[in-house]
């Protein structure tokens, strides 16, 4: 496994992390809770040592599962989670005041069952709250002991540049993939430009971009991914299909699975520390894992950014 600097933090992460938005059970269809520690513990003997979770992943359910996953292995850990959204009147509210903030830090420990978060995230903006109110607060925890660093998640390039200018972040949590690209245009360079760390997550796309599909899927009840993902309607989909012809190309040549090549294109991108990849069985985290272990050559991700171009325009 390979590992990078979290930003100007001190976390040395796996460039493959586990996210467990899956393990909640509320999103991405039915999932056994053994099966999920089962694949969480192989996860980490396979050398992935940051976990992403989060209250919002079935209303705690994710947290409570990472905390029984990592009893006894807390010291092979780095755990991320995240405030501000909670489910409230039958929808997710969105509330970083410094109140809630203090509210969800105990009930996260609690449910994860440790001391101390490695690192914390505020989940999605809260324009009715100011910046610095969320921050100072967070930046109140680490000094409390509570937490060792925090950072934020989906924030815009505006909302970053407060950020810093407030101080105290070390990361940023955007959806990043081959089939999304648009934290590019500014928002990685200002990251890179400030060592602010980058978690990507949608890193294959909701699935797409590990070759699975050669039709597009009827997903089970439960399963809302594609209201979620853009990619799985058109024109998208069919734009995604040709691209994904390419990466099974390349994984052919390297006799690598499909999803190894869009991973490694993406831990291989300047300013991402680490590729967030789901997985619901053991089997599925230790094939993702397993990309940590090779790089794709120059010419491989020169081939990729050429067909890129000439089927996204």
């Amino acid at each position: 496994m390979r590992y990078k600097r979290l930003g100007k933090s001190s976390l040395e992460v796996s460039v493959v992390g586990l996210g467990t938005w899956a393990i909640g059970g509320d999103f991405w269809g039915k999932v056994d809770d053994d099966r999920s520690i089962a694949t969480i513990q192989r996860a980490i003997d396979c050398g992935i040592n940051l976990i992403d979770t989060a209250p919002a992943y079935g209303i705690g359910h994710a947290e409570r599962i990472v905390g029984k996953a990592v009893k006894g292995r807390r010291d092979k850990v780095i755990i991320a989670t995240k405030c501000g959204i909670f489910k409230g009147g039958g929808r997710m509210v969105r509330d970083s005041s410094p109140e809630s903030i203090r509210k969800e830090v105990d009930a996260s420990l609690t449910r994860l069952g440790i001391d101390v978060i490695d690192l914390y995230q505020i989940h999605w903006p809260d324009y009715d709250t100011p910046l610095e109110d969320s921050l100072n607060e967070m930046a109140k925890l680490r000094d409390a002991g509570k937490i060792r660093y925090f950072g934020v998640s989906n924030f815009d390039k505006e909302l970053m540049e407060k950020a810093v200018s407030i101080g105290g972040v070390v990361s940023l949590q955007p959806q990043y993939s081959l089939l999304q690209r648009g934290i590019e245009k500014d928002l990685l360079p200002f990251c890179r430009e400030n060592g602010i760390g980058i978690l990507a997550y949608g890193s294959l796309g909701g699935g797409i971009l590990t070759g699975k599909f050669k039709e597009r899927p009827k997903f089970e009840e439960g399963d809302n991914r594609e209201n979620f993902y853009p990619f799985f309607r058109e024109p998208l989909w069919s734009k995604a299909m040709e691209l994904v012809e390419v990466l099974r190309q390349i994984a052919a040549e390297v006799d690598k699975p499909v999803a190894h090549v869009a991973i490694n294109w993406l831990t291989q991108q300047d300013g991402v520390s680490t590729a967030l990849v789901g997985a619901k069985t053991p089997e599925q985290a230790e094939q993702n894992a397993a990309a940590g272990e090779w790089e794709l050559s120059q010419e491989q991700l020169d081939a990729i950014e050429s067909a890129y171009k000439r089927i996204y325009g």
